[in-house]
């Protein structure tokens, strides 16, 4: 069946109010926390393909993202990147749509439109995307989730410790599902962890751990997270070593504390800016950690 841009497979699934997850790549998927927290949750959801663009090519340059060869079962396949849709039904019965986005490089519109196509012909009921970006804030501290939401979505969000998106600058082409699906009748909600700049771990477990904890609490989903907080604090552990052992660091660390406490208080607007030496010193540390 032709949806938009999108191929999905038939019969279509029997669904009631299904919620939408998406993750974008490269964007918003710092750390991996986007991707990983997906894999865990088809994983424990037991998710399958419903679909994915028909002519990935329409959007998708190739000399960026790179097709690959795989020896699957023997033989050898041509894995083409795409933008797959995959369906999942939880134990307790919730219905869930999730979208594995790549930023398009071409017709950004178009693919916009394809995405809220399949929304509606489905009858999803909220798109939530999910990612991580990094920030200005110390690995010591609980990790700040930032989010925007509509309708009854906010008040979870603020019940889960969610802090209101004050973000202004560069975004991707895609946040204009967001913005176009309350013209459909579409809740929508964000929720982005912000993990510390100096890390640069390529699979940030800690991120992957504070977004699941909330999407977990949000719909309920009894997924054993153990694991993930095993590596996440044996990573951050590591690291916390690391700066130990780097002149200077204990101070930044204690800098990024202080600047931490005044974004969370009541008078965020008076958060002292950090000075352009530690901002510099942020850019650099990560290169004399070595910590990947």
């Amino acid at each position: 069946m032709r949806v938009g841009a999108f191929e999905l497979k038939e019969p279509l699934p029997d669904v009631h109010e299904p919620h939408a997850l998406a993750m974008l790549r490269p964007w918003i998927d710092v750390g991996s926390v986007g991707s990983l927290s997906f894999a865990l949750l088809e994983d424990y959801l037991q998710a399958y393909r419903l679909g994915e663009l028909a002519k990935p090519g329409t959007f998708f340059d190739f000399t960026r993202y790179r097709p690959a060869i795989r020896l699957i079962e023997g033989q050898r396949k041509v894995i083409v990147p795409n933008t797959v849709i995959n369906y999942a039904k939880s134990p307790e019965g919730k219905d869930f749509l999730l979208f594995h986005l790549l930023e398009p490089h071409m017709l950004g519109e178009v693919y916009v439109d394809s995405i809220l196509r399949v929304m509606r012909r489905i009858g999803a009921q909220r798109y939530c995307l999910i990612g991580g970006m990094y920030d200005a804030v110390p690995h010591t501290k609980p990790l700040i989730v930032t989010g925007t939401a509509s309708g009854t979505a906010g008040e979870e969000l603020r019940r889960l410790g969610v802090q209101a998106s004050d973000y202004e600058g560069p975004t991707t082409i895609a946040i204009l599902v967001s913005e176009e699906a309350p013209k459909y009748g579409i809740e929508v909600m964000s929720l982005i962890v912000h993990l510390p700049q100096y890390t640069g771990f390529e699979e940030d477990y800690a991120g992957v751990l504070r977004l699941l904890e909330i999407l977990c609490s949000l719909y309920r989903l009894p997924i054993d997270l153990e694991e993930a907080k095993s590596k996440a604090e044996k990573q951050y552990g590591k690291l916390s070593l690391a700066m130990g052992r780097d002149p200077g660091a204990r101070e930044i660390v204690q800098e990024l504390e202080a600047h931490y406490e005044a974004r969370l208080s009541k008078d965020r607007k008076e958060a002292p800016k950090l000075s352009p030496e530690i901002e510099k010193f942020l850019r650099e540390l990560s290169h004399r950690l070595n910590l990947n």
